[in-house]
């Protein structure tokens, strides 16, 4: 029986391409029709992704935005930030739904993108709320409505899940600092100095300290969700593990909220999203959530000094899955009017 949609994958030889091929070849609404990329051209799905291996027919195909566009509902861009931006244009003309992966259309001001990102952004006029920002547990609706998503950030996504429950009631403000630890798998397939596996296995290392391009992403983000003068101080950190990112952020709210209310507030705005846990004799953890396209967020609310109550919320999940393809995939279930779920409720595994 034919499926009612058909999708293609653009920019499909990376992590997050694997990701996004897998999930779409178990897809029952969802045909993977075609999978362009500029390395393995010509070559089978399996040369660049293995775990594959007789799963599908497909090639890797060397084609045009247009042509990779043409006749398909929905197109995921798997390809790097300043590369999507340059594309897209070509593919909204073919008109196709678009799901990027990249940053590329994330941030609303030409300027912070430029500062972040290193170059001036190629399709300005397409930064006015022509992409819908795809974190469904913020902005469902408008996805659903969407006809061009861009999808978060994984260390965006990590953190924003965990501070969201206290943005939406009002009580994030002022200064929120913030360490994330993250996999390798989230520095893409080709190997550097600093990502190389004899490098990394044993070690740790920050990059970007306060200066990482999903900072004003974030910012972005949770001011939209209801924070209030906040600023973000984030130090990333490169850890030895494949998948995952850990964060904590350490934030302030007035004494006079308890420490029930606010631990109330986390499990009552997640208690209905189907991919987001909060654990209730534990704390969240990378190995629970590895694999999978769920997130595990909770929070623990400390000492008053000064009037202000310290709170540290803590968030895991799987960097290419919820942070990354899986988040994608649950943006184009909701912009194909499908069941968001599908193809993403299998829970990893353990350890």
């Amino acid at each position: 029986m034919a499926k009612r949609f058909k999708a293609a994958v653009i920019g499909g030889s990376g992590y997050g391409g694997a990701e996004l091929i897998r999930r779409l070849l178990l897809h029952p609404d969802v045909e993977l029709v075609r999978v362009a990329s500029v390395d393995y051209i010509g070559e089978p799905i399996e040369n660049a992704h293995p775990h594959l291996e007789g799963r599908t027919d497909l090639k890797f195909e060397g084609l045009s935005p247009a042509e990779a566009a043409a006749g398909m509902d929905v197109v995921l861009l798997g390809l790097p930030h300043k590369v999507s931006a340059q594309k897209v244009p070509e593919i909204i003309a073919t008109g196709a739904r678009i799901v990027d992966l990249s940053g590329d259309f994330r941030l609303r001001d030409p300027a912070v993108y430029k500062r972040y990102y290193g170059a001036e952004h190629p399709a300005q006029n397409l930064l006015d709320g022509t992409f819908v920002y795809g974190l469904p547990e913020l902005h469902r609706a408008q996805i659903q409505q969407a006809k061009y998503v861009a999808s978060p950030g994984c260390f965006a996504t990590t953190i924003e899940l965990g501070l969201l429950p206290l943005a939406r009631a009002g009580l994030l403000s002022g200064m929120v600092e913030t360490v994330g630890i993250t996999g390798s798998s989230g520095a893409g397939v080709v190997p550097t100095a600093t990502t190389h596996h004899p490098v990394r296995a044993s070690n740790l290392r920050t990059y970007k300290p306060l200066d990482h391009q999903h900072i004003p992403e974030i910012t972005q983000t949770l001011l939209s969700a209801g924070a209030k003068d906040l600023q973000l101080s984030f130090v990333p950190v490169s850890a030895p593990l494949p998948r995952g990112i850990f964060a904590t952020s350490f934030v302030h709210v007035d004494e006079k909220v308890s420490v029930d209310e606010i631990k109330r507030l986390f499990v009552e705005y997640y208690q209905k999203e189907p991919f987001v846990r909060v654990p209730h004799k534990r704390l969240p953890e990378v190995a629970a959530v590895s694999g999978s396209n769920f997130v595990e967020v909770a929070c623990q609310p400390g000492a008053v000094e000064n009037g202000r109550r310290v709170v540290a919320c803590f968030s895991a999940l799987d960097n290419l899955i919820k942070g990354g393809a899986g988040q994608g995939i649950q943006s184009m279930n909701l912009m194909l009017g499908l069941d968001e779920r599908l193809t993403l409720e299998d829970p990893g595994s353990w350890p």
